[in-house]
């Protein structure tokens, strides 16, 4: 299956370089907020990532000032005052949630990489992923409560499983906003570094993430999302199953040659 061609006018470009593939986030003057149009090109293109033997590593980024604004206010608004909320949100986050449930499942990293504010279901995302590096004067701000709504977008998926239920309530209802060394502080980011750092950064800890075979990053992924939910027996059993697959790897039987040879 050939890879989806981006067009400058995309609401979300994809960009392919090797094992890494990079989503850009492309309404940079709504500060990258999600609508319809968003919603249904992010689930496209993460259906493609998913596929794609060769993609060992998904990084997402914003264009211009900000990561990710949230949900687009603009149109979830107008859909309230029309009393269509329910048809238009629910066709919103049919997709967006399609995307996050491909995030999360499928058998390759994603790696945030977060500039600027990030908000709402924008916040969300950042911690959805599996893992996030930040500028460290990115800004992150909840949003939900402010405007008398329950958080969506995979925003209790991301956090509550990285800090705990009662951070996570005191993210939602007690924090107007917080910083990228408070997220790194709590767990919910890897690293921070400089704004002008960002790029080069992301595309150093995409590149040592991608040096990891297929069968690591798969095995590791799903093993350690399912671990907090799955009976000790069960994980147990689920470990050897996983650690024998890749063990009849091609690229285990080298990397063991290879460590065996230094050792000598």
């Amino acid at each position: 299956m050939p890879a989806p061609v981006s067009k400058p006018d995309d609401p979300a470009l994809l960009r392919i370089d090797g094992p890494i593939a990079t989503i850009t986030l492309n309404r940079p003057a709504a500060f990258n907020a999600i609508n319809l149009a968003i919603a249904q090109k992010l689930e496209q293109l993460a259906a493609y990532i998913e596929g794609a033997d060769d993609i060992r590593v998904l990084v997402l980024e914003g264009e211009g000032r900000a990561f990710c604004a949230g949900g687009d206010l603009q149109t979830i608004g107008a859909a309230a005052e029309g009393g269509t909320v329910t048809p238009v949100v629910g066709e919103l986050l049919k997709h967006y949630h399609a995307f996050i449930e491909i995030l999360r499942r499928m058998p390759k990293i994603s790696l945030s990489s977060v500039h600027g504010s990030a908000a709402g279901a924008g916040m969300g995302l950042a911690f959805v992923t599996d893992l996030c590096i930040a500028a460290d004067d990115a800004k992150f701000t909840p949003a939900y409560a402010k405007i008398g709504v329950s958080p969506d977008g995979g925003s209790t998926v991301g956090i509550v499983g990285t800090v705990g239920s009662r951070r996570a309530l005191q993210i939602f209802l007690a924090e107007d906003n917080f910083t990228a060394q408070q997220a790194y502080e709590w767990g919910l980011v890897a690293k921070t570094v400089p704004a002008t750092e960002l790029k080069a950064a992301t595309r150093q800890l995409a590149e040592r993430l991608a040096q990891n075979p297929p069968a690591a990053i798969a095995g590791t992924k799903q093993l350690v999302y399912q671990a907090a939910t799955t009976p000790v027996k069960q994980q147990l059993d689920a470990e050897e199953h996983k650690i024998i697959m890749a063990m009849n790897s091609e690229a285990f039987r080298t990397a063991v040659k290879k460590f065996t040879s230094k050792a000598k």
